[in-house]
């Protein structure tokens, strides 16, 4: 408890509150605070557990090792094919 807050501030604020609201009032009161605090827990449990199902649904699952087999492939050689002529910007620049 804060220690600007005291027994007797506590004491102050209960008594107003009687005045304010009466003794048939406060039960009710009490209900309806209680059932609000009780739907808020309900609901940010709720939300947590969709936060982390969806989490779960978005992580990337790990692929299959490849099979290895007896002989590695070789990459294919692939041809270089040169330029025949020049172009017309290259003679410009020379």
């Amino acid at each position: 408890m804060p220690s600007w807050i005291g027994p007797w501030e506590i004491v102050i604020v209960v008594v107003v509150i009687l005045l304010i609201f009466g003794g048939r009032l406060l039960p009710r009161l009490g209900r309806s605070l209680g059932g609000s605090v009780t739907g808020l827990k309900k609901g940010l449990k709720e939300g947590t557990d969709e936060f982390r199902e969806a989490v779960k649904e978005d992580e990337p699952k790990e692929a299959p090792a490849p099979a290895k087999t007896a002989k590695a492939a070789k990459p294919a050689k692939t041809p270089v094919v040169e330029a025949a002529a020049e172009s017309p910007e290259d003679e410009e620049e020379a």
